[in-house]
């Protein structure tokens, strides 16, 4: 490889929330932590790279978005996902939680209806409230290890909804949804005039023999009530640098996106932000191929020492994204217990399953983006407190 993924890079001390926010999240400092969804990896050479370029200008008054930063997107979703789309269907969100807040404001009022699908991305659901909207759940079905629409369920729903957040790929599941199963989700919103906010911030991390398809890119009708939300943070470890898409072909919902941006005044984001995403959807393809592969490495170590040294944990395979999903039922902990546990007893840092909302009971969401020693560690970690119990 090209690009050293075993490199240790030591994080802390450096005002990361991963690391330097333990002791508040956990209680103790010596956890190995594997629950904030950024990678353990150096952000690519050819991303620092342009930020240090730019840098040397030496002047950082107000700066726009260039026409080859919108080029860059269009080219990207292009190249790596078959989606053509037009430079003026792309907003800017400094964020894709902030896009989706925005989103609900310009889209919805106080009150309206929105099917979410648990377990899920935990800031949908505050997303919601935090609006005064209403939450509608739609919880998704495990069907042999894998998370699957409730189709039944949403036909109940949808006649009472405004609209639907979906999750593309699911986070924290991992089902990389198919082209079907995309197509029967979009003609039962139109149906229904539900409009979607489709989250497709983990498109890029897709394993092998699964294959990504933009929701918008199925047909006209999907894609004029559909808005999609993506960004180069999770694909190329930039969280920090807030620079996401907001992509809505049909102008009506993009106008109404933009005067929300426009009120709130957050849509200038930042210069190096700017030059690191463009850097990144420009340069980043080979960068890109390799880490998949040493993720995907990462995910088959994870399973093969799950299934040999703790069968009474079971994964849930991900077809995409670094995040992978314990079921911990058979540990026989109740829900405080089992995060205490894993805190106290095997020293990692896990998201609760219980913050994805309705199915997350039991489980843990574990981040296996990071060099293959400290997954090791920690795997090592989790065989010796379970054999101790």
């Amino acid at each position: 490889m090209k690009y050293n993924f075993d490199e240790i890079i030591n994080r802390e001390n450096t005002a990361s929330v991963k690391y330097d926010l333990r002791k508040d999240i956990f209680e103790k400092e010596d956890v190995i932590p594997m629950w904030v969804a950024d990678m353990d990896f150096k952000t690519p050479d050819f991303i620092i790279k342009a930020i240090k370029d730019r840098a040397n200008d030496e002047v950082f008054g107000y700066s726009f978005r260039p026409e080859s930063y919108f080029l860059s997107i269009v080219n990207w979703l292009k190249r790596r996902h078959n989606w053509e789309i037009s430079k003026d269907w792309i907003s800017f969100s400094p964020g894709i939680v902030p896009a989706v807040n925005m989103a609900i404001l310009a889209f919805t009022e106080p009150n309206d209806k929105i099917i979410i699908q648990p377990p899920v991305y935990f800031p949908f659901f505050s997303a919601i409230k935090n609006n005064n909207r209403a939450i509608i759940e739609n919880p998704l079905k495990l069907k042999n290890g894998r998370y699957c629409f409730d189709f039944n369920d949403l036909e109940k729903k949808l006649a009472d909804a405004k609209m639907l957040i979906l999750s593309n790929p699911h986070n924290p599941g991992g089902s990389v949804w198919t082209k079907d199963e995309l197509k029967r989700l979009g003609e039962m919103c139109l149906e229904n005039n539900v409009l979607i906010m489709s989250d497709e911030i983990h498109a890029d991390l897709v394993f092998k023999d699964f294959k990504f398809t933009p929701l918008a890119s199925i047909s006209k009708n999907i894609a004029d009530s559909t808005v999609t939300f993506i960004a180069p943070s999770k694909t190329f470890n930039m969280a920090a640098l807030s620079t996401s898409s907001v992509i809505a072909s049909n102008k009506e919902l993009k106008d109404k996106y933009d005067k929300v941006l426009d009120a709130i005044h957050v849509g200038l984001g930042n210069v190096f932000g700017t030059v690191a995403s463009e850097a990144a959807y420009n340069y980043g393809d080979e960068w890109l191929d390799q880490l998949m592969d040493y993720i995907s490495v990462n995910l088959d170590f994870t399973q093969e020492f799950l299934n040999e040294k703790i069968p009474q944990i079971k994964m849930i395979r991900p077809e995409g994204t670094y995040l992978v999903w314990l079921d911990c039922s058979e540990l026989n902990l109740k829900e405080k217990d089992l995060k205490e546990f894993m805190i106290k007893d095997a020293g990692l840092g896990f998201n609760d399953g219980r913050m994805f909302g309705t199915g997350g009971e039991g489980y843990m969401r574990m981040n296996i983006a990071c060099p293959k020693q400290t997954l090791l560690n920690a795997l090592i970690n989790l065989e010796k407190a379970v054999n101790k119990l």
